[in-house]
C-alpha cells in the first residue's frame, strides 16, 4: 500500500511545476538518478521514467482539450512519472495510468498525491511481456515508450489484447529510425493517421509525431 510518508523517507527529491491549459500542477522528480542505475551496465535498463519527456506536454495537452466522456476508459503505458495521466484524469478523463518499474510507480503515485487526484487514477503494474490487466480501453495512450525493437511485438500484443475493437490508440514520440520502423510494422495492424508537431524550448525545436492508431 502506498503512503506518502514512506515516499518521503525513501526519495530525495526535486519538484518541476508545469501549467497545462492554464492549470498548475506540480511533479516529484529524482534529486539524482544514481540509485537507479546499475554501475556495471549503466544502460541495461536506464531510468529513462525519471524525466519528463517533451512529448508528454503535447499528450497531455491534447487530452487536456478533449470533452470529456465518462463511459470512455484511458490505458496509459510506461506512464513514467504519470504527468500525462494526471493531467487527463484532473481534466475529467477516466484513466488506468501502467508501469513496470517499481521506483517510478512509487513516483507517479505520489505526483498523484500532491495533484489531488490520486483517488480519480489508477495506478497499476503492467510488464508488457506478461500483462495481467482485465478489461478492454476506449483509449490506449503512450509518449516516448518506442526505444527497442525488442518491444515492438510485446506493445502491439497489448494493442491487441486491451484496445476495445472501435478504440483509438494515441501515441506521441520523437523523430526516431526506431519509431519510424515502428510505426512502419503498425501499419499492417492499423489505420495510422500522423501528424508533425514541433516543440519549441528556447531556441531548440524539437520535431515529434502524433500518431493516431485504429483497426483495419
Amino acid at each position: 500500500m502506498f503512503s506518502m510518508e514512506s515516499f518521503q523517507k525513501e526519495y530525495e527529491t526535486d519538484t518541476v511545476d508545469v501549467v497545462v491549459r492554464e492549470r498548475k500542477f506540480s511533479f516529484f522528480v529524482p534529486k539524482a538518478l544514481d540509485r537507479f542505475i546499475n554501475p556495471e551496465n549503466v544502460f541495461n535498463n536506464f531510468p529513462l521514467w525519471a524525466k519528463i519527456w517533451e512529448p508528454c506536454f503535447i499528450l497531455a495537452d491534447y487530452f487536456a482539450s478533449m470533452p470529456v466522456n465518462p463511459e470512455k476508459r484511458f490505458l496509459e503505458i510506461g506512464g513514467g512519472l504519470g504527468l500525462v495521466g494526471i493531467v487527463a484524469s484532473s481534466f475529467g478523463h477516466k484513466v488506468t495510468m501502467t508501469e513496470y518499474n517499481h521506483d517510478a510507480l512509487n513516483f507517479a503515485n505520489a505526483n498523484a498525491h500532491i495533484n489531488n487526484c490520486y483517488s480519480s487514477i489508477e495506478i497499476k503494474e503492467l510488464d508488457w511481456n506478461k500483462p495481467e490487466l482485465k478489461g478492454t480501453f476506449d483509449r490506449i495512450i503512450g509518449s516516448e515508450i518506442i526505444y527497442k525493437e525488442e518491444s515492438f511485438y510485446p506493445i502491439l500484443r497489448l494493442f491487441r489484447t486491451y484496445l476495445k475493437k472501435d478504440g483509438e490508440i494515441m501515441l506521441v514520440e520523437r523523430f526516431k529510425k526506431t519509431n519510424i520502423e515502428f510505426f512502419k510494422q503498425m501499419s499492417k495492424h492499423f489505420n495510422i493517421k500522423a501528424q508533425k508537431k514541433i516543440i519549441r524550448n528556447g531556441s531548440d525545436e524539437i520535431h515529434v509525431m502524433m500518431c493516431g492508431m485504429t483497426f483495419d
